[in-house]
């Protein structure tokens, strides 16, 4: 098991597609890395926010389902040793020395890494998700009390009230039908931010008995023994409060999404993104960036358009690190690492 704090060649902060694919591409190449993300699980926005919504626009796939696209990604990002530092944001950089060649190291709030290079993936920077804003929230957090969903079947059987009123509150209302014991959905205003079609759906399972959907409700307080057991919630508009047992509650109300320390390393910037040159380097030598997080004319934010920034980003950092090694790595169909004959 390679040493977490040893110098590596490339440095992944994110670790969503664009993250995963340049450990990927790292790894393809020869080069060690690794992955920091501030985020528990690997997957970034996929798994934050949509984990169980299908996805279109991969090239090789006619639909995928974000955790499974996750899934597929971390496989073939891992295979060749990268390793990940999950729950670490990202606090600091700093220069060193070793054996009279410089580096970076990477400050986390948990450790310090040394790197050759750095290659900024971090979509729309770190986010963290919005609270309810009530007392107390804290002590229920992960005791009935979840900022995000990976597996729907945690709920199986339970007493669910979501909270928000954008594609995420929709979404876990139909997804989660069928294995709840009940849903109530609540939103502070009448009008919606999800998808029509969804938004539909939902009115509909109204209608059968299975969502009860409510506006102008919010959430004043939890109570319970260690756990969630009871949720008070009021009507904005006619100051009614209800007391209800639950066992869940998922305040999906978005993210605050910040650069963080990032902003502090001298990078040129554009609002809050990142601004980089043709082969995806930033204005300090040695830090590239690929994915949401960069900008540059014509640039367009997808998941299909990440992976083709961490291909750029990382064969330059293998360049920028031996200037012998080429920036082109040639067809993985003929490459040694792959068992193939390497032309």
């Amino acid at each position: 098991m390679p040493d977490p704090q040893e110098l590596r060649d490339i440095s992944i902060i994110g670790g969503g597609p664009t993250g995963l694919f340049a450990a990927f591409y790292a790894g393809m190449r020869g080069a060690s890395a690794r992955i920091i993300d501030a985020l528990p699980a690997l997957g970034g926005q996929l798994m934050a926010l949509y984990p169980e919504k299908y996805i279109f626009d991969v090239a090789g796939f006619p639909k995928v389902l974000a955790k499974d696209l996750v899934r597929d990604m971390a496989t073939q990002a891992l295979q060749f040793g990268a390793t990940t530092h999950l729950g670490q944001v990202v606090t600091g950089l700093k220069r060193a020395e070793q054996n009279g060649a410089g580096h970076f190291v990477l400050e986390t709030s948990e450790a310090e890494y040394p790197t050759k290079t750095i290659v900024i993936a971090a979509g729309i920077g770190a986010f963290a998700a919005r609270k309810l804003g009530i007392e107390d929230e804290e002590r229920f957090e992960e005791k009935g009390l979840y900022f995000k969903v990976l597996d729907p079947k945690q709920f199986s059987g339970q007493r669910v009230l979501l909270v928000g009123g954008g594609d995420s509150a929709f979404d876990w209302a139909v997804n989660l039908q069928g294995i709840a014991k009940s849903i109530m959905l609540i939103h502070r205003r009448d009008g919606f931010r999800a998808h029509q079609a969804t938004i539909g759906q939902v009115q509909e399972f109204q209608r059968c008995g299975k969502c009860d959907l409510r506006t102008f409700w919010e959430v004043k307080a939890l109570q319970g023994n260690g756990r969630v057991e009871r949720v008070t919630i009021f009507n904005s508009k006619t100051k009614e409060e209800e007391t209800l047992e639950m066992d869940a509650v998922i305040p999906l109300l978005g993210f605050h999404s910040d650069l963080g320390a990032i902003k502090e390393w001298g990078l040129d910037t554009e609002k809050a993104d990142i601004k980089v040159d043709q082969v995806m380097g930033t204005n300090v030598p040695g830090i590239y960036a690929a994915g949401d997080i960069t900008s540059y004319p014509g640039k367009l934010k997808l998941i299909a358009t990440g992976a083709g920034e961490a291909c750029i980003a990382v064969n330059n950092a293998v360049h920028w690190i031996n200037p012998k090694a080429k920036v082109n790595p040639g067809h993985s169909s003929n490459l040694a690492i792959f068992g193939q004959k390497d032309d």
